[in-house]
């Protein structure tokens, strides 16, 4: 059972998300949160599995609290739920640690999938958002190259510039014509490589550090 911490300043949207994820066999809501406060507050009293995170809340926005649940290690993952869907929101939400950004329109099938996929530790970024994150990526000041791609060997470095072009394992397999299992292996190496808690955060070191080059 995967279970779920709600944070959102609207009573009416948090009771449509438990309603929506409650009626899944394998999702429970544990918890709700108001505000930013009340998230940290429940995140470490009730220890989720995954927070689905407003951003625009009083006394302290969702991108403030999901870096202060995250701070603490273990912690649960973060999907940020927004109406909005400004790039530097999206840039924001996931160099905070997000490891996901979904819209608040998004179907409710798609939601519970998605929930399901950041908990496997797959990457999750609304298609209609992914273009803007890119081109957020390619203005923002490039920093140093992290210190952890130095240990890839070059397997592993090929199989991130796949992740980092948002190729699925099974697609990835293809390309390289190995099985998925492998692949998984590989991406488990870079993840660990990179202190990445998930693809998401590969992705963002690749990016950050020049590794991939938006287009290219």
């Amino acid at each position: 059972m995967i279970r779920l911490l709600v944070a959102d300043d609207q009573a009416l949207v948090r009771t449509g998300l438990r309603l929506i994820l409650d009626a899944e066999p394998d999702l429970t809501v544990v918890g709700e949160a108001a505000d930013g406060v009340e998230a940290v507050a429940a995140s470490r009293e009730l220890a989720p599995d995954l927070v689905l995170m407003d951003i625009q809340m009083p006394r302290l926005d969702g991108l403030a609290a999901t870096r202060e649940i995250l701070r603490r290690e273990p912690g649960p993952r973060v999907v940020v739920l927004t109406t909005f869907d400004r790039d530097e929101l999206v840039y924001e939400a996931l160099v905070a640690g997000a490891s996901g950004f979904l819209l608040k329109d998004t179907p409710g099938e798609r939601l519970a999938a998605g929930v399901r996929a950041v908990h496997r530790g797959e990457e999750l970024l609304d298609p209609s958002i992914t273009r803007r994150l890119v081109e957020q990526f390619s203005r923002s000041a490039r920093l140093p190259a992290h210190p952890g791609l130095e240990l890839l060997t070059e397997r592993e470095e090929e199989v991130l510039l796949h992740v980092a072009r948002g190729r699925s394992n099974a697609e990835i397999a293809a390309e390289l014509f190995v099985s998925v299992q492998t692949v998984k292996t590989h991406v488990a190496r870079v993840l660990a490589k990179l202190g990445a808690r998930d693809r998401v955060q590969a992705v963002v070191v690749a990016y950050e550090s020049g590794l991939v080059r938006p287009g290219a």
